[in-house]
């Protein structure tokens, strides 16, 4: 499945509720599951980012309603990206022309 790499933040919202944001981590994964996926790993950061996801799904169009549906819960902001494995950088590269 492809792997996307989620950089989170807190809104204000978020932020003012963090106690109950375990909660809402569970309640995340179950949504990714939902959506046929899985988030693999999570991190709580500092700096730019409050929190940061990886997770697989089978398509981007999986991907993008499940960051949709969470973001529509007000709590967190997210910025996505597809991420590519060694392996599938390397057959991109080596079919390059």
């Amino acid at each position: 499945m492809p792997t996307y790499i989620n950089l989170v933040r807190w809104t204000q919202q978020g932020i003012e509720n963090v106690r109950e944001s375990p909660n809402r981590l569970d309640a995340a994964k179950k949504l990714f599951q939902s959506a046929g996926g899985e988030m693999k790993q999570f991190y709580l950061v500092f700096g730019q980012y409050d929190m940061v996801v990886i997770s697989e799904f089978p398509e981007d169009e999986a991907a993008t309603k499940a960051g949709l549906i969470l973001g529509s819960a007000g709590s967190v902001r997210t910025e996505s990206c597809r991420a590519f494995t060694e392996d599938e950088y390397r057959k991109i590269i080596a079919a390059l022309p």
